[in-house]
C-alpha cells in the first residue's frame, strides 16, 4: 500500500522529474523540480494556496513516482518528453502537432539537388538549410521555381559515378535539367548555377528579375517568342513566390515572437516566424488549460512543448512576460540548437510593436473563434461537467459505454465505445464475439465482456500481455437500467477496480427520462448538453455493436454453393467468380474451359467440373454398370 507521507519522507535532494498518479494508476501530471524533496512536498501542504487547478488534482493522486536526473535542464528535457507520451490531463496541452518544411541544398554533394525536408540531418551531412515556413505548398513552388529557373537535377541518381549510364529523363527535353548524368554540364558550372540558387533564397530576388527581364527582351528582339513567353512564365512565378512568402537565409537576424491570449479552458499562442530581419510567416495554435492556469504557466508550458519538437530554434525568443524557468530553457534550448538562446520580454522600440502584433493576432483567433470554441467546450467537456455534476463525482475525461447485439441469442456480440473530454476515441473502440453464453442473456454477455476487459487491462498494466485495454475509464454508462449496472459492479468487485458505473432509465416508449447511479434515479433535462452526449454514446454503442453483429450474421448466413466442391479454396472459388457469372455459367463450361483458368490446376478442374456434373456421371456409371450386367448375363447364357 502506497503511504504517501511516508514516500514524501523519501524523497532525494536532487533534480528530477516527478508523476503524479490516480487510482487507477493513470499518470495524470508530470512536473520537474530543481529540488524534488521540495517541489512535490508543496502539493500536499494543506496551509498553502495551491489554486483551484491543483487543489483538484491533488484529491485525484494516489501515489506518485520519480525520477532523478543530474541537472535541472535534464530534467526539463524529460519531463518535455513524458507529457508528450502520457499526454496528462492536468498538464497544459500544445493540440497542435506541427512540424514545418525546410528547403535542403545537398552541398555536399558534387551535384548538389535542392528538396523540402522536414528535419535538419546531423552537420556531416553537408547541406544548407532555409527556413523553416509555415507554408508547405509555398516551398513546393520555391523548389519547383528554382529547378526551372536554373536547371537543378531532382533526380536521386549517384553522380558522377553513374553519368552515362542511363538515358537522360523528361526534364532534359523540356529544357529544365542541363543532364548532369550525361555529362553535358561540367561540375564548375552547375555549381555556379547553384551559387545563384541561394543567392535567391538569400532574398536577392531583384537581380534575378533583371536578368530574366532582359533575357526575355533579348528573344523578344530575336523574334523568339515561345522563349520570350518562357521568360515571361517565370517572372510571374517569381513574383507569386515573392510576394505570397520572403525567403531568407536564417543568418542573423532569427528570431520567433510568441504571443498568448487565454479563453475558457483553452488558449491561443500566435507565433511570428522572423528570419534575416523579414517576417517569414505566422501561425497560431491552440492549447487545452484549466481552470487557475496563469498566462506565465501556459506560455511556459507552450514554448517547452513547441520547441521539444521543432528542429530549428532561432537565436532570439521574444515573449510578452517574464516566465518561470526563463534560464534553464534558454540553456536547454541553446543545448539543443547548437547555439546562443536568448528569452527576451521587450518593453519599447520595433520589437515590442512586434510582440504587440502577436498579442493582437492571438485575441483576434481567439474572439472570432471564441462562439466555436464555447460550442465545442459545452458539446464535449462541459457535457461531461454537466454529466459529472449530476451525479455527484469528481472530474472526468474517459468514458466508457457497452452495448449487446443478437437475433434471439444468434451470434452474441458486444461492443464497447471510448469518449475522452466528450469526444470519440475510435482507436480504443474494441468488439467481441459472446464465447461462453449460449442463448439471449444480455446480463450474462455483459458480464463476459466486462470481465474480459478489465481482465486484459490488469494484466497489460502488470506488462503481461498488450492489446490497447491498459487505459481504464473514469465513468462507464451502461444503456439498461438496474440489471445491467449490477452486472457491471459484480465484475469490477470481482476484480478489485473501483469506477463508477451509471445505468439509463427508460420510459414506455424506450427513451432516456433519466440517469441511475448507485440504486438512485437522477432526471436529466432532454434539451441539456449532458442528455445530448449520454445520446450521442448510446447510440455510437449501439451502432458499433450492431455493425458487428450484421458482419458476424452475414458471413455464418451466407452460403455459396462454390464452398461445397472439393479441392477448391477461397484463391479458386475468386477466380471462378471472375470467370463466370453465375454457378449456372460454370454449370455450362467445358472441362477444356475450366482447365483454361491460370488458378485451377488439371486436378481441381475436374473437381469442379465433376461437382457440376455428378448426376450425369451418376447415370453414366449406373448405365455402364447395366451394360456390364447385360453382357455378363448373356456370356453366361
Amino acid at each position: 500500500m502506497f503511504n504517501i507521507e511516508e514516500e514524501l519522507k523519501k524523497l532525494p535532494d536532487k533534480p528530477g522529474v516527478y508523476l503524479m498518479h490516480d487510482e487507477t494508476d493513470r499518470i495524470i501530471y508530470v512536473g520537474k523540480a530543481k529540488i524534488l524533496r521540495n517541489r512535490v512536498r508543496q502539493y500536499f501542504q494543506t496551509s498553502r494556496n495551491k489554486g483551484p487547478k491543483i487543489e483538484q488534482m491533488v484529491t485525484h493522486i494516489r501515489r506518485f513516482e520519480y525520477i532523478v536526473t543530474d541537472t535541472e535542464a535534464e530534467a526539463l528535457v524529460l519531463e518535455c518528453n513524458l507529457i508528450k507520451e502520457h499526454r496528462p490531463k492536468y498538464n497544459t496541452m500544445l493540440m497542435d502537432d506541427k512540424t514545418y518544411p525546410f528547403i535542403r541544398i545537398t552541398t555536399g554533394e558534387r551535384f548538389p539537388r535542392i528538396m523540402m525536408s522536414r528535419r535538419i540531418e546531423n552537420s556531416r551531412s553537408g547541406s544548407k538549410y532555409f527556413g523553416p515556413y509555415p507554408n508547405a505548398g509555398a516551398v513546393k513552388e520555391i523548389i519547383e521555381l528554382l529547378r526551372k529557373l536554373y536547371q537543378i537535377r531532382s533526380c536521386g541518381r549517384n553522380l558522377p559515378a553513374d553519368i552515362g549510364r542511363d538515358r537522360p529523363c523528361l526534364n532534359y527535353h523540356i529544357h529544365q535539367c542541363k543532364a548532369p548524368c550525361q555529362g553535358y554540364i561540367s561540375e564548375e558550372e552547375y555549381r555556379e548555377n547553384i551559387s545563384r540558387a541561394i543567392d535567391f533564397l538569400n532574398g536577392h530576388d531583384k537581380e534575378v528579375v533583371k536578368e530574366i527581364t532582359a533575357r526575355m527582351m533579348e528573344a523578344s528582339e530575336n523574334l523568339e517568342f515561345e522563349k520570350a513567353q518562357e521568360y515571361k512564365e517565370l517572372l510571374e512565378s517569381i513574383g507569386h513566390v515573392t510576394q505570397k512568402q520572403k525567403i531568407t537565409s536564417g543568418r542573423g537576424g532569427d528570431r520567433d515572437v510568441i504571443a498568448l491570449a487565454m479563453g475558457v479552458e483553452n488558449a491561443i499562442a500566435a507565433a511570428f516566424f522572423i528570419r534575416g530581419g523579414k517576417i517569414l510567416g505566422r501561425d497560431h495554435f491552440y492549447l487545452s488549460t484549466m481552470d487557475g492556469d496563469t498566462m506565465a504557466e501556459v506560455l511556459t508550458s507552450f514554448i517547452k512543448q513547441y520547441y521539444s519538437g521543432t528542429p530549428y530554434i532561432p537565436h532570439e525568443i521574444m515573449i510578452p512576460i517574464p516566465i518561470p524557468e526563463a534560464k534553464e530553457i534558454e540553456e536547454w534550448l541553446g543545448e539543443k540548437a547548437g547555439h546562443v538562446i536568448r528569452i527576451l520580454v521587450p518593453v519599447k522600440g520595433s520589437k515590442e510593436k512586434l510582440v504587440e502584433l502577436a498579442q493582437t493576432n492571438a485575441r483576434m483567433v481567439l474572439d472570432k473563434d471564441s462562439d466555436r470554441l464555447r460550442r465545442e467546450y459545452d458539446k464535449t467537456k462541459g457535457a461531461v461537467r454537466e454529466i459529472t455534476d449530476l451525479i455527484g463525482i469528481g472530474s472526468v475525461s474517459r468514458i466508457e459505454a457497452y452495448d449487446i447485439s443478437n437475433t434471439a441469442g444468434f451470434e452474441s456480440v458486444g461492443s464497447m465505445v471510448v469518449y475522452e473530454n466528450g469526444l470519440p476515441k475510435r482507436n480504443d473502440y474494441r468488439k467481441f464475439k459472446i464465447k461462453t453464453i449460449e442463448g439471449p442473456d444480455d446480463y450474462g454477455s455483459m458480464r463476459e465482456v466486462l470481465t474480459r476487459r478489465f481482465s486484459h487491462g490488469l494484466a497489460e498494466q502488470k506488462g503481461e500481455r498488450t492489446g490497447g485495454f491498459s487505459d481504464f475509464p473514469e465513468l462507464i454508462l451502461m444503456d439498461g437500467g438496474k440489471g445491467q449496472v449490477h452486472a457491471a459492479e459484480e465484475v469490477l468487485a470481482f476484480l478489485g477496480i473501483v469506477i463508477p458505473v451509471c445505468g439509463m432509465v427508460k420510459d414506455d416508449h424506450h427513451r432516456t427520462r433519466g440517469l441511475l447511479y448507485q440504486d438512485r434515479e437522477i432526471p436529466i433535462g432532454r434539451d441539456s448538453e449532458g442528455f445530448k452526449l449520454i445520446t450521442r454514446i448510446q447510440d455510437e454503442a449501439h451502432r458499433f455493436a450492431i455493425t458487428y453483429h450484421r458482419s458476424r450474421r452475414g458471413k455464418a448466413q451466407v452460403h455459396s454453393i462454390l464452398d461445397d466442391i472439393p479441392n477448391i479454396g477461397p484463391a479458386r472459388r475468386k477466380a471462378l467468380r471472375q470467370h463466370y457469372a453465375s454457378p449456372e455459367e460454370i454449370r455450362e463450361a467445358s472441362l477444356e474451359e475450366l482447365k483454361e483458368i491460370p488458378e485451377l490446376n488439371a486436378k481441381a478442374a475436374e473437381s469442379v467440373y465433376n461437382f457440376f456434373h455428378k448426376d450425369l456421371i451418376n447415370r453414366r456409371e449406373t448405365d455402364e454398370a447395366s451394360e456390364t450386367e447385360e453382357r455378363t448375363a448373356r456370356a453366361d447364357s
